[in-house]
């Protein structure tokens, strides 16, 4: 891996929450991901599942954590399965986690090789009564293909007919959401390269550069700062581009007058950072443009302030757009028939603000996380509005990472990358 390892603490403070919350005489298991084929011998870069990585640290294909707080011996109560490793192994793919490594990883004392657990798993079940399915329910998957964890799921059902099954994923909504100091340092890290990025670029953007140059240049500076790369496909999209949401060619040349708007961020250590920022390609607004941008910026910059605890998700978005109802009347393209006649379930300000404020962020950059009851101190949101125009050929969206706090307004990770038109217009310019 490219980052420095984390304090094992982060995992085993981890663990003890969700142990705390299983029922008496039940197991917990977390499979990693698959390596997922292209064709002939190629395959995808390994991914690790986020949230037996949150739970053990482990960052390697092939490894399996189970958890069995009530467990008749103790030095089972916590235990990673990791694939064994052999000469041929290190020499084609490289050195595999030690059974010594594993501990120094995770914190956990009792370490197998993946061979043994069948075995092993057989023994435990036959003091457990319940086993907690790690299943995908994140209210924006749309996973078709079939996991490890699926695999899992179907062979235990079959295997243990006589069991309980129950959920893990009611308590990793409630744990991950909530950040650890740790985790938010990590996060901070993966501002902090993005930071890098966006001044890199604001020297080099102009007319005639491609959109994907300057993912090249992005990805030059995530990868020399121990970054894998971009935390999520990104998204540089010059003029009429930056109207379509989720723009990923990434193929067209920068022309003079143009804004070119940029989602990507960089991750670190597998933690996400999401940044959202919208410049001139000349390295001037034009009087509109900066108009457009400003009230953007003004309605992030009054989102921000609302994300206090105990605020609702949904009259959060609602209250935002508002506001941004607001500012569109300003600009005019909204008159008051607009909003007097707009329907309830798609108000008026939908046709140029058509997607969601924030959504929670860490592991994935959509991260597990309560929406439907009050917001907490140490979860960690974006907030990203933006105004599309396709008839003047602009969309400009911006965004920030931020940290709920205990009191006053949110911390924002993202504090030190400009935004502001001027700071913009100056740094490219210098």
């Amino acid at each position: 891996m490219k980052y420095y390892q984390i304090d094992q603490q982060l995992f085993i403070k981890n663990r003890k929450k969700f142990m705390a919350q299983m029922k008496p005489k039940s197991i917990a298991v977390f499979n990693s991901n698959d390596i997922y084929p292209i064709s002939a011998d190629s395959t995808m870069a390994f991914e690790q599942h986020r949230d037996i990585f949150y739970l053990s640290g482990a960052d390697q294909e092939e490894t399996i954590l189970l958890l069995f707080p009530d467990a008749l011996d103790k030095k089972h109560r916590e235990i990673l399965f990791v694939r064994e490793t052999n000469e041929h192994i290190a020499v084609w793919e490289g050195a595999k986690l030690t059974k010594e490594q594993g501990t120094q990883v995770s914190g956990i004392e009792t370490i197998y090789w993946l061979t043994d657990f069948d075995k092993v798993f057989f023994d435990l079940m036959t003091e457990a009564e319940t086993i907690y399915f790690n299943t995908n329910e994140h209210y924006r998957q749309a996973v078709q293909t079939q996991t490890r964890e699926d695999r899992f799921i179907e062979k235990c059902k079959k295997d243990y007919p006589a069991h309980q099954w129950s959920k893990s994923n009611p308590i990793l909504q409630q744990i991950r959401g909530i950040k650890e100091p740790e985790e938010i340092a990590l996060m901070q890290q993966a501002c902090n390269i993005t930071e890098k990025g966006f001044r890199r670029i604001l020297g080099f953007t102009k007319p005639g550069v491609w959109e994907y140059e300057m993912e090249a240049e992005f990805l030059h500076e995530f990868v020399r700062n121990r970054s894998k790369g971009f935390a999520y496909t990104p998204i540089i999209a010059a003029g009429n581009n930056a109207n379509v949401l989720h723009y990923i060619e990434n193929n067209q040349q920068l022309k003079d007058g143009d804004l070119i708007l940029m989602d990507l961020a960089a991750e670190y250590a597998n933690y996400a950072s999401d940044m959202t920022r919208t410049i001139p390609a000349n390295g001037r607004f034009t009087d509109r443009q900066k108009a457009v941008y400003n009230a953007v910026l003004r309605v992030k910059n009054e989102a921000t302030k609302m994300l206090v605890p105990g605020v609702i998700w949904a009259e959060y978005h609602k209250e935002v757009g508002h506001i941004m109802t607001s500012e569109l009347l300003g600009l005019g393209l909204l008159d008051k028939a607009d909003v007097q006649s707009e329907n309830p379930d798609w108000p008026a300000y939908k046709k140029y603000f058509m997607h969601g404020t924030s959504h929670h962020i860490g592991l994935d950059t959509h991260d597990y996380g309560e929406l439907k009851t009050p917001m907490k101190p140490n979860m960690v949101f974006t907030v990203e509005p933006g105004i599309y125009i396709p008839n003047e050929g602009m969309g400009i969206r911006l965004e920030d990472d931020v940290v709920i706090q205990e009191k006053g307004e949110p911390f924002n990770l993202m504090r030190n990358i400009p935004i502001e038109a001027e700071e913009i217009e100056e740094l490219m310019n210098s």
